[in-house]
């Protein structure tokens, strides 16, 4: 009795609002009022709800789904891959609908740009003291064990790399809830002078990194795709200056790509050329040795302020791969391979991790990518039945083929991301940082300047 009176024909049952004391109708039904009857009309900024006719204009101001002004740190496409899309297939063609000799002259592209790859990657599976007590807790569940031995790796690793170190910047891309950073936090727990950028296009609930209890290190959200993200422009980076370091657990897909250009391209090239000041007028005299001694001074600056630190991303859901942001697209041509085959492999990624069998358990994947989207029912079944469970697929290729495939698809992938890295003067390397009994996805990126031009912390 206390609720709507409005009967939602649709769904078969009365609106579940509570109305205002003395209405029987909430604010949305209110226009099924005999008394006091005003006219609601479906918002223009959005049709999914209705306004108050007469109250049209002061909802367009306070509405959510108005355009807000972008941030200073937003800059268009900044970190966008392929401005000519000239280059991308116009339409896919399902692989279950190849035929036979289409897909194994597919399969034979895949093995020959593979040859010379290291097939078998290095075990790194560490751990870390900051998360020990979480990990001896009763408390937690299996999942939740799952994800703190997956984070316990993840430090450890990057303190293998010496980059738990004070004076830096931590910028977790696809940062969800922003437990990655926490613990990061808890890890230099005695540490001044650092810094959290948690990098997260969706709102988000239970934040864990407004919980951090200690003044000196620094937290920020920074609601925005990591496609537009200009770090240099982030206030907070661009005071303190410290060298960053880029993290992320389970990055999905393109999201990856994206920040690797956001670090390695527009990041690092906006720092390398901002703040310089015009050289003062010399005479002609001293125009050789101020030329020679500018040249040297302007090289050593240029690798002192070399800004990234180091990378160290847990990577995800190839499926979601897109070679219009894909950083690997030059090895793909220097093997051969274009944009077509490329869609191709980034599907049959899947096959390495839930393609392999018509009934997927989600208890592994389900769970995983804590970063860019939330629709993780997606990430798990993807292509897992249009593209692998397909009688034509069964009679072709085993369980065990389709998912040693999908295994050389994704390292494919992987490569091109690595060899970009290595090209842009990063020592880049790719390990198992976890069991797959503990995350299918069990391959983490790290990357650190080769050699390192990062001064010592002071």
């Amino acid at each position: 009795p206390a609720r709507c009176a409005y009967f939602v024909e649709r769904k078969k049952r009365f609106c579940k609002m509570i109305p205002a004391p003395g209405r029987r109708f909430c604010g949305e039904h209110g226009q099924q009022e005999e008394e006091n009857y005003r006219k609601r009309i479906p918002c223009p900024l959005d049709p999914k709800h209705t306004v108050y006719e007469d109250q049209l204009q002061k909802h367009l101001k306070k509405c959510n789904s108005r355009e807000k002004p972008k941030p200073v740190y937003f800059v268009q496409d900044i970190n966008a891959g392929l401005k000519d899309v000239a280059e991308i297939p116009e339409k896919q063609v399902p692989i279950s609908s190849l035929s036979k000799e289409e897909l194994e002259n597919l399969i034979v592209r895949l093995k020959k740009a593979s040859n010379g790859l290291e097939l078998r990657l290095k075990e790194q599976i560490l751990s870390h003291q900051a998360l020990q007590e979480a990990l001896n807790d009763p408390k937690n569940g299996e999942s939740a064990f799952k994800h703190l031995k997956q984070q316990a790796s993840i430090l450890g690793n990057m303190e293998k790399l010496h980059l738990l170190v004070p004076g830096r910047c931590f910028v977790e891309f696809g940062a969800g809830r922003g437990k990655l950073s926490h613990w990061v936090d808890v890890a230099l727990q005695n540490v001044e002078n650092v810094q959290f950028l948690l990098v997260e296009r969706a709102t988000t609930r239970f934040k864990v990194d407004g919980k951090h209890k200690r003044r000196d290190s620094i937290f920020e959200r920074l609601q925005v795709d990591i496609q537009h993200l200009c770090l240099n422009k982030v206030p907070v980076l661009e005071k303190t200056k410290l060298p960053v370091v880029g993290i992320g657990k389970h990055l999905c897909g393109a999201a990856t790509d994206l920040a690797l250009r956001c670090l390695v391209e527009s990041y690092t090239t906006c720092c390398d050329g901002e703040n310089e000041e015009p050289a003062p007028k010399r005479s002609r005299t001293d125009k050789t040795e101020v030329a020679f001694n500018s040249s040297a001074d302007n090289e050593s600056n240029k690798e002192e302020r070399k800004p990234v630190a180091g990378i160290v991303i847990a990577l995800c859901c190839h499926h979601k791969c897109d070679w219009t942001h894909y950083v690997g697209r030059e090895f793909f041509k220097s093997v051969g391979l274009g944009p077509g085959e490329f869609n191709y492999f980034q599907r049959m990624s899947s096959w390495a991790t839930c393609g392999m069998r018509e009934t997927t358990t989600k208890a592994s994947t389900n769970e995983e990518c804590e970063g860019q989207t939330n629709d993780t029912e997606e990430h798990e079944q993807t292509f897992s039945k249009t593209e692998s469970g397909s009688d034509t697929l069964q009679r072709i290729l085993t369980v065990e083929e389709r998912k040693e495939i999908g295994h050389l698809c994704k390292l494919l992938i992987d490569h091109g991301r690595i060899e970009y890295l290595q090209q842009r003067g990063y020592k880049a390397a790719l390990q198992y940082y976890t069991e797959s009994a503990v995350s299918l996805e069990n391959v983490l990126l790290t990357a650190v300047p080769s050699p390192s031009l990062i001064p010592e912390p002071t």
